[in-house]
């Protein structure tokens, strides 16, 4: 980010203030606005921070308006087709793609980091079996600061590298446990043998009593489910592990934060609420009937997974997810899950009914990723879950970026006070 020599004025009460104009590599210009209040003696106010750049990044790019998102320059389109995840996680991590050799030696890391710790085994068994895997996630993830002492200091580099591999590989040996567990089934340990996304299919849906083969092109979904969800610059979830961080805070402890944040179904659980929607639709025969209620303005009811509050046009990774709902649902079928059949119907109309196409109401990544995992037998208390060991590479990287910033101080917002001015104390029996 650089200085444009140019300058925005603000006027206060009659008295000027030059506020610099910095330059993004992409993007809009930014006010900077870090010396105001010393100047001026004011704040500005933006709830949700919906015009407010919080930190300057090299990591990831959205241009909404044309549909864009970008990792290190690299089109999600281009990596989604040409790449796989954890050739994407080392770009994250490391703003550069692998040479063939790093790429071995990144892969071997991971995979060897993939067991957890055997004594974490009692926390899953403190939980009641009815908890739902993200509330076991949170507690999981942000126990393991508790067993990984030698990745928990921030200040030291190795320590920083070491906790980013071991948070890359555990999360989905985490994932998958959360998931045996709510189901009352035997943990499955990860294979070594088996890539990243094969091994975490293997570990929901395995049992010791029989050998479970996974389907290549299952495995291929869930990759580009991990990849499409890899990192989205500052939302919710990052911005609240860049907050954690900016305390000092463990890598875990953050990581713990992000899972809790991306828990609600505004953020992470939107594919969840997709499908539950799906259900309520129930049949194909009164699809017209929620398409009515969806275009009425005086009916609360909203179509899921259609729209994105950032893409004001095809969200780029849609189109890529719905290559793979396409796949999946080939190989599986719709013919005997009412549910699909909603869906791909819901999806044909979306895209040719004027109404959509005007407002651009496309359908979304996660009303594809909801698909796809509806299909291959995941319940929709496991859609966030995946979701969070998908962004969990995203975090780090946010992490490690800030951690790395000559400029990071705590997160401090400031607020906009409309309560009492100072009052007297009234003693109770007076009152």
């Amino acid at each position: 980010m650089a200085d444009t020599n140019k300058t925005a004025k603000l006027t206060i009460d009659g008295k000027d203030y030059e506020l610099p104009i910095l330059s993004p590599t992409s993007g809009p210009d930014v006010i900077d606005i870090r010396k105001l209040y010393a100047q001026a003696g004011v704040f500005t106010y933006d709830p949700g921070f919906t015009s407010t750049a919080a930190c300057d990044s090299t990591i990831t790019y959205i241009d909404g308006d044309k549909g864009e998102l970008q990792h290190r320059g690299y089109s999600i389109e281009d990596l989604a087709s040409k790449s796989h995840y954890l050739e994407v996680c080392y770009l994250l991590l490391y703003g550069e793609l692998p040479t063939r050799a790093e790429m071995e030696k990144f892969e071997t890391t991971i995979t060897r980091h993939t067991m957890i710790h055997e004594q974490m085994h009692y926390f899953f068994r403190g939980f009641r079996r009815d908890s739902h895997p993200m509330a076991t996630m949170v507690g999981v993830v942000g126990a393991m600061s508790a067993f990984y002492h030698d990745s928990t200091d921030v200040s030291d580099e190795r320590q920083r590298e070491v906790a980013s591999h071991r948070l890359i590989a555990k999360m989905p040996t985490i994932a998958a446990m959360a998931y045996k567990y709510s189901i009352g089934q035997p943990f499955v340990y990860p294979r070594n043998d088996l890539d990243y996304a094969a091994n975490f299919i293997h570990m929901c849906f395995a049992v010791p009593a029989e050998e479970y083969k996974v389907d290549p092109i299952l495995a291929r979904a869930m990759d580009r489910i991990f990849t499409l969800h890899a990192d989205h610059e500052q939302n919710a979830s990052t911005s609240t592990v860049r907050l954690a961080s900016s305390s000092g805070a463990n890598p875990f402890a953050c990581i713990a934060a992000g899972i809790a944040c991306l828990w609600g179904p505004a953020h992470g659980g939107a594919n969840q609420a997709c499908l539950e929607m799906l259900k309520e639709i129930g049949t194909v025969d009164r699809i017209p009937e929620f398409i009515a209620r969806a275009k009425d303005k005086n009916d609360p009811f909203r179509l899921m997974g259609f729209g994105h509050r950032v893409y004001k046009n095809m969200d780029p990774r849609a189109i890529v997810m719905k290559e793979s709902a396409d796949e999946v649902l080939e190989l599986l079928g719709v013919e005997n899950n009412p549910l699909l059949q909603v869906a791909k119907e819901l999806e044909k109309i979306a895209l040719s009914d004027p109404y959509f196409i005007e407002k651009k109401l496309f359908p979304n990544v996660d009303f594809y990723s909801g698909i796809i995992l509806e299909a291959m037998g995941f319940p929709t208390s496991m859609f966030t879950p995946i979701f969070a060991l998908s962004r969990t590479v995203g975090w780090i990287s946010q992490w490690k970026e800030q951690l790395g910033d000559p400029q990071m101080k705590i997160g401090r917002p400031r607020q906009l006070f409309l309560g009492e001015k100072l009052r007297e104390y009234v003693p109770v029996d007076e009152r």
